[in-house]
């Protein structure tokens, strides 16, 4: 059950009303594309990995906050396909901290009845990275409240092709079976993603002021509403949260059609 807003955002500023939050038109399924950790690292003279770890609170409050709300699936970007570009000694650091926090987190993820599911290809993460997500998924699998989706190691583009290979094969073996031959459908196509059984998001939110999509949930967000935030990761609190799911309920959605 949702809980009061006075409860939710107990200490608005001025310039954010939570009663203007309309709760019956919470978005579903909320994305986040979680950017500026390292920016807010440099701006302090501080390493990347630095902002990564004050990134957590961050993740923490979001959580929370759209636990609260009645969200029913949140979905966070935390390591992309591409990101094992970056410096060793920074993707090391990542991985680590993913182990440990997930190991620390999820009791309380477990408490307040949250289901922890990952989507990403986990057999390349460390064997204790990989550990920590199963574990997480094992405890909080039976959970009934809010699912939190940790895109690890994802990339759409692979997704997408992971899909389509999918369809080949369903075709193919159909073919074999019957000697009928099948068109794949978007049904077909859907099975072969990692977000299978989850509906698409109705609200993507990227931080750090970005306008760039970063290879996230190229098919399921084609009707998603976009909102950028100024904000940098390690700032993004419940009240920035509110300023989104605000503008997210000032949006007209048409999907395709006229209003």
């Amino acid at each position: 059950m949702n809980k009061p807003l006075d409860y939710i955002f107990p200490e608005p500023p001025a310039d954010v009303d939570p009663s203007a939050l309309d709760l019956a038109r919470v978005p579903q399924h909320v994305a986040v594309i979680m950017d500026g950790n390292g920016r807010w690292a440099k701006k302090r003279a501080l390493n990347r990995l630095k902002g990564h770890k004050a990134g957590i609170e961050a993740v923490r409050e979001t959580i929370r906050c759209a636990s609260d709300l009645g969200v029913r699936y949140l979905t966070i970007y935390s390591f992309s396909t591409e990101n094992w570009k970056r410096p060793q000694d920074e993707v090391v650091g990542l991985m680590d901290l993913f182990a440990k926090t997930m190991l620390a987190e999820v009791d309380g993820l477990h408490e307040e009845n949250v289901r922890v599911q990952t989507i990403g290809d986990l057999s390349v993460l460390p064997q204790e990275t990989r550990d920590a997500f199963n574990e997480a998924w094992e405890k909080t699998r039976d959970n009934t409240g809010m699912t939190l989706v940790v895109a690890v190691n994802y990339g759409s583009r692979d997704e997408i092709l992971r899909a389509v290979k999918g369809c080949m094969n369903q075709a193919i073996l159909k073919a074999e079976e019957t000697g009928e031959v099948i068109e794949p459908t978007a049904e077909m196509f859907e099975r072969g993603l990692y977000t299978y059984g989850i509906p698409d998001p109705e609200l993507l939110i990227r931080t750090s002021g970005e306008m760039r999509i970063s290879n996230f949930l190229l098919w399921q967000i084609a009707y998603s509403e976009f909102v950028v935030s100024p904000v940098l990761w390690p700032d993004f609190d419940r009240y920035e949260f509110l300023r989104c799911l605000l503008e997210y309920q000032s949006r007209d959605r048409r999907f395709g059609g006229v209003s």
